[in-house]
């Protein structure tokens, strides 16, 4: 139910009662600028959606993009494919001074029809990330399994020196999805540089990153590009905190857009020593199958476990991005954020809670929206607030308690305030009852929610 009022001055806050305390915003502290949040499709996930009915396809897309209906993300994250059926250059020119010949499917795995979906639905950017340099072009011999990128510190090949032809190739990516017509925005060059994996992989440090980054950089400019380059993507947020520090003392940060990180070894629980906006690139369950559980056990798939993520990240790191790892799946047990299962018309196709939990966030908090500061936050509670652009304040408010807790919210002079909730009782957010007492507007969160209330001023 959502209860309008007429234009009432308030004094900021949220507050329990006076036993409790009160949690106060203050619009004058400033923190990170907010990119926003998003997924990937890579790996050809996503062919399942584009191969779908228009009306599942469109349930899928709705689900993920839009921000009344689904989740409103604002981040895509790409692949640049190093794997010799994928890559756009599968075959060495022979040494690193030689003609490559490269080639361009118009797909890319269906990222094409993602970017170009995603732009069309609101996207603000699109992220190509290349896990590996092509085999040829590293210490191994293989775009799998490690090695290095072949002439960074301390890493020699009898082929030669790849490094601009590296950054020669990832130009090439980008012009390939200039031509057609999606502008990507960031691109990077490593993926978990720590972990020799069995798939693309290749192995890095900042100090090996920063020999090839003025390279990278100075070919973009050169290629009449705007995007900006990201680093590093490690597997784990301390590896990251490492990392971005031999940047720095190399003197690569100069040339960077945004500093990235995932949270399988190591979450984050503070900030990054740097003047980058900072992404999580990635993280997701990797070992429970999809859920539509908002709160059960705590366990690692039920979606008030992904708020408490969210939370974390952004207001314990001053994340400007949070990025699940896959957003759609087809006939898939795998934790995505959507799931099809079956075929042709009979394909259903289901939201999990995760997706729920992103969705208060992401609908509401917008890209460019700055947080600010906030104090006081009662037993079990948590509360961040972000000033968006529109003139609009969100505060989010998250119940990690079992019982319902009265809030008041008042601040600034305001024409409306609606609050939106998400707990077990609710398939997908709603509206939650508000009402307008002594210049606050007063609501209860329910015990295990998540509640973001949207103030226009």
């Amino acid at each position: 139910m959502r209860t309008s009022t007429s234009l009432i001055p308030l004094v900021i806050s949220l507050s329990l009662d006076s036993a409790l305390g009160q949690v106060k915003i203050n619009t004058a502290t400033k923190y990170q600028i907010i990119d926003g949040f998003g997924f990937s499709e890579a790996f050809g996930f996503g062919v399942g959606v584009q191969d779908a009915p228009t009306t599942q396809q469109n349930e899928a897309l709705t689900y993920l993009f839009d921000k009344t209906k689904g989740a409103g993300f604002t981040i895509l994250r790409n692949r640049v494919a190093a794997d010799p059926g994928n890559t756009i250059e599968p075959n060495s020119p022979g040494s690193a001074s030689g003609a490559p010949t490269y080639r361009w499917n118009g797909d890319d795995q269906s990222q094409v029809f993602w970017s170009k979906k995603a732009r069309q639905m609101g996207v603000e950017y699109i992220y190509a990330d290349a896990w590996s340099a092509p085999g040829f072009m590293k210490t191994n011999n293989n775009y799998e399994n490690g090695g290095y990128l072949c002439g960074v510190t301390g890493e020699t090949c009898s082929s030669g020196d790849w490094r601009q032809a590296y950054a020669n190739y990832l130009v090439k990516y980008l012009q390939d999805y200039e031509s057609e017509g999606i502008t990507v925005d960031f691109i990077g060059f490593l993926n978990e540089p720590e972990f020799a994996a069995s798939y693309d992989a290749m192995l890095s440090d900042g100090t090996k990153a920063a020999s090839f980054i003025p390279i990278l950089h100075s070919t973009i400019q050169k290629a009449g590009l705007s995007t900006g380059i990201i680093c590093c993507d490690a597997e784990g947020w301390n590896d990251q905190v490492t990392y971005t520090a031999q940047l720095i003392e190399a003197g690569a940060e100069e040339y960077l857009s945004r500093i990235s990180s995932h949270w399988y070894t190591s979450k984050g629980t503070s900030p990054i020593n740097t003047t980058l906006r900072v992404w999580e690139t990635e993280y997701a369950d990797l070992d429970d199958g999809f859920s539509t559980t908002w709160h059960a056990s705590g366990a690692f798939n039920e979606g008030l476990t992904w708020a408490g993520y969210i939370y974390q990240g952004l207001v314990d790191c001053n994340l400007s991005a949070f990025l699940y790892w896959i957003g759609a799946q087809s006939n898939s047990n795998a934790a995505g954020l959507v799931t099809l299962q079956g075929s042709g018309s009979s394909t259903t196709v289901t939201p999990s809670a995760a997706l729920w939990a992103f969705a208060m966030f992401s609908r509401y908090i917008r890209p460019n929206a700055v947080r600010v500061g906030t104090s006081g936050a009662p037993s079990n509670t948590k509360a961040a607030a972000f000033v968006n652009t529109d003139g609009t304040t969100a505060v989010v408010m998250l119940n990690q308690g079992s019982t319902a807790q009265s809030v008041t919210l008042g601040g600034v002079t305001i024409a409306s305030a609606v609050a939106y909730v998400m707990d077990s009782s609710v398939s997908s957010p709603t509206t939650l009852s508000t009402s307008i007492s002594n210049g606050s507007v007063e609501a209860t969160l329910p015990g295990y929610s998540l509640v973001t209330f949207v103030m226009t001023s």
